[in-house]
């Protein structure tokens, strides 16, 4: 604990600090949701320097609420900042100066994520450098990227180390449950309002519906997981609610990607569950058997058009179609591999690629090449391997299981989800994700303290 004399000198340093950046604004003549962005990042940094638990609340509620405001341009896109990209950093600086005084600095949670972690983002930095240097991209692109995959690792590793009790975690899978409700609530009120493609609320002008699937996959299965492992009929009464909207939501978005990851994520969570495997198996058999009866028209019709004849590929021997939309998602391997041969170690740096290429392993190895790409894979495996290992040791908490089992479906469903979308950077997937990794590997701590940190 600090004294009193130290609770003024900071209050007063952070008073001054403030006040200089609000006067900087007035300066400069900066639009007016420049100073109520400040004026909230503010509030939100106290709230974080005094209490982490609640702004960790705040910003679950700002994960798919949060509007974005246009404050400049990289070739080919528009520079956008979304109310939860600044909390995200705000409330990490807030919880950093919070250790600092409680002299708490440095004592990071070992957690297995924690060397793969790093390896990438100092690949990513080093690539981006050579990059910049042999103007292979430029440093404001490089910039605006490396921030942007840069926030997600700061998500995980400060929700790990604020997670210590059962508690935090159920309140904190409940609002990310809560929040799911709401979104899959409005996707109905889009659906029947005549939007063809349903998205997430303040997408822009052009809309996701691609990122909202892959962020109802990972959802859907945590909720599945959870349903078919609770004991709980008050519970158990919730989450069918919750996928009652959910599921159909997945539908509206007319998002062939997100459909065709979502039944090996399916299958995966049949296979990790401790409960529910005949239900799951028969409910897959019975889509599968029943396809023509059970789905709308609209469903089926956009199915079929991924073979419509508009582009033709040579696979083995035999002559494809495809449609504009799945030609360009086997286009961009193709224009990986001329990026690629030209760069193979370390890419060409972040940002190099297009703006948009919709395979998310595709930008890895264009920007940051084979070693990567490697690195990148290991992340995804230690992921899994961790979340299994949590899953066996704790099976016989019906709450941590589902949860777990929940977690490994919706995350190789991301996996394949990422063959057709730059999945593992698209902020309105990755915050949840990264959230429920953290929750995930602290698992084992939470429930059994005297857990050792390096077993996994």
């Amino acid at each position: 604990m600090f004294n009193k004399k130290g609770q003024i000198s900071i209050g007063i340093a952070a008073g001054i600090f403030f006040l200089s950046i609000l006067l900087l604004f007035i300066i400069l003549r900066l639009p007016v949701q420049f100073y109520i962005i400040f004026i909230i990042s503010a509030l939100v940094f106290a709230t974080a320097f005094v209490n982490t638990d609640f702004a960790l609340v705040i910003l679950i509620l700002a994960m798919l609420f949060s509007p974005e405001i246009k404050v400049g341009g990289v070739p080919g896109r528009a520079v956008v900042i979304r109310a939860d990209d600044i909390f995200l950093i705000v409330i990490f600086f807030g919880w950093l100066a919070k250790m600092a005084i409680n002299k708490e600095l440095g004592l990071l949670r070992a957690t297995p994520l924690n060397q793969p972690i790093l390896f990438y983002i100092n690949i990513s930095i080093i690539s981006t450098f050579l990059g910049v240097l042999s103007r292979q991209v430029s440093l404001k692109t490089s910039i605006f990227y490396l921030l942007k995959y840069l926030e997600y690792y700061l998500l995980f590793f400060m929700v790990s180390n604020n997670i210590r009790s059962y508690k935090q975690v159920k309140v904190f899978v409940s609002l990310i449950i809560v929040v799911a409700f709401i979104i899959s609530a409005y996707a109905w009120v889009q659906h029947f309002s005549g939007v063809e493609r349903v998205t997430a609320p303040f997408e822009g002008e052009v809309g996701e519906a691609n990122t909202l699937g892959g962020y109802l996959i990972l959802i859907i299965m945590l909720v599945s997981g959870l349903l078919f492992n609770s004991g709980s009929r008050k519970l158990q009464f919730i989450l069918v609610a919750v996928l009652t909207l959910a599921f159909p939501a997945l539908l509206f978005t007319l998002s062939r990607g997100s459909w065709f990851s979502f039944l090996p994520a399916v299958i995966i969570l049949a296979l990790f569950t401790g409960k529910g495997k005949p239900l799951l198996l028969a409910g897959l058999m019975a889509v599968v058997l029943l396809y023509h009866a059970i789905f709308p028209s609209y469903v089926q019709e956009r199915v079929k058009s991924t073979f419509a004849r508009e582009r033709e590929y040579s696979f083995f021997g035999r002559r494809l179609t495809f449609d504009e939309s799945t030609s360009a998602r086997i286009d961009s391997f193709k224009y990986a591999y001329q990026k690629w041969i030209k760069k193979p170690v370390l890419g060409h740096g972040v940002g190099s690629s297009v703006p948009v290429i919709d395979n998310q392993y595709s930008r890895v190895i264009i920007e940051v090449g084979t070693i990567g790409l490697i690195v990148f894979l290991w992340i995804l495996g230690m992921i899994f391997r961790v979340a299994v290992f949590v899953l066996r040791e704790l099976k016989k908490d019906t709450f941590a299981s589902g949860l777990t089992a929940g977690f490994i479906a919706g995350f190789v469903g991301l996996i394949l989800h990422a063959f057709t979308a730059e999945t593992f950077i698209l902020i309105r997937i990755m915050e949840p994700f990264w959230f429920l990794t953290a929750i995930v590997v602290t698992l084992p701590r939470v429930v059994n303290p005297s857990f050792p940190e390096t077993v996994i």
